[in-house]
């Protein structure tokens, strides 16, 4: 097949030798198989900013570190220089957001390099070789989705021990290989301390999940998961091998508004004594 431009540099430094097939084509990026050597890989290729499908990116991109400060001024700006850095530090998330979650013990496909715009990474495959299915075109039994949540579940709690939130995670961005899901698609990872947003994604990625889930075991609709986790990560009790229940209790107790009332008012006539006084003890000679 014809070569992308992308690509071409890849294949230029001998990184890349064959481009077999376009495999996808998402709101993010084209995603084609190739052959590196004797083994068949993926080259997943960003889309540039103005053609992405992706909205609001500067809700991800929050808390984010850029430790070169002139290119942190120049993202800030929006220059032409910036908009370019922008972009790299977009790439580098998923490649960051990969490794970071492998040491975690959650499932995701091996990165091999990202070179302009361009992450070479592993083709997950099934058992025969295949190219493994999207959860989202695959039916279930309800054993399975059961088990298939369980384990989607642990992952998030186990990405949320690492620091990160997926952010956009549906049946559409996770894989099933021979061994079960495996997470795609994070260049939008977000930092659950440092992003005021975290806990809504963290809701809206696990209730997504459950919804899917719950198409073939209804029983997971009334579970509670999201709030069950991030009270939990609140509290600093999570862990990444805790047993979840997919219950949360709401507290229902209504506030004490005419005591918190009396408590200020109580203040303030505290603090009218103490600045009476003050003005007595300076007129005093």
């Amino acid at each position: 097949m014809k070569i992308p431009k992308r690509i071409q540099p890849l294949i230029d430094e001998g990184l890349i030798d064959e481009v077999i097939s376009r495999l996808m084509s998402g709101k993010e990026a084209d995603v084609y198989v190739v052959r590196c050597n004797s083994e068949v890989r993926c080259a997943k290729v960003y889309k540039e900013a103005a053609k992405r499908g992706f909205k609001q990116t500067v809700l991800y991109r929050e808390g984010r570190k850029t430790r070169n400060s002139r290119r942190a001024r120049a993202m800030e700006k929006g220059s032409k220089f910036g908009r370019k850095q922008q972009e790299q530090t977009w790439h580098n998330a998923e490649v960051d957001a990969l490794a970071k979650l492998a040491k975690a013990d959650v499932r995701v496909p091996q990165p091999y390099a990202c070179i302009d715009g361009v992450l070479l990474m592993e083709l997950v495959t099934d058992s025969e070789g295949v190219v493994a299915p999207r959860l989202s075109d695959v039916s279930l039994s309800a054993n399975e989705a059961l088990e298939g949540h369980s384990k989607v579940m642990r992952f998030v709690v186990r990405m949320l021990c690492a620091g990160l939130i997926h952010g956009d995670l549906s049946e559409f961005n996770i894989l099933l290989d021979e061994n079960g899901p495996v997470i795609i698609d994070l260049p939008q990872a977000v930092d659950a301390a440092a992003n005021n947003n975290a806990e809504s994604m963290l809701q809206r990625d696990v209730n997504k999940i459950r919804s899917y889930y719950g198409q073939y075991a209804p029983e997971l609709l009334n579970t509670q998961y999201a709030k069950e986790i991030w009270k939990l990560f609140e509290d600093g009790e999570l862990q990444p091998e805790i047993q979840l229940k997919g219950v949360f209790a709401e507290n229902t107790q209504d506030a004490d508004v005419d005591g918190v009332l009396q408590e200020i008012e109580s203040v303030i006539a505290e603090e009218q004594i103490r600045q009476e006084r003050l003005i007595e003890a300076e007129s005093l000679p």
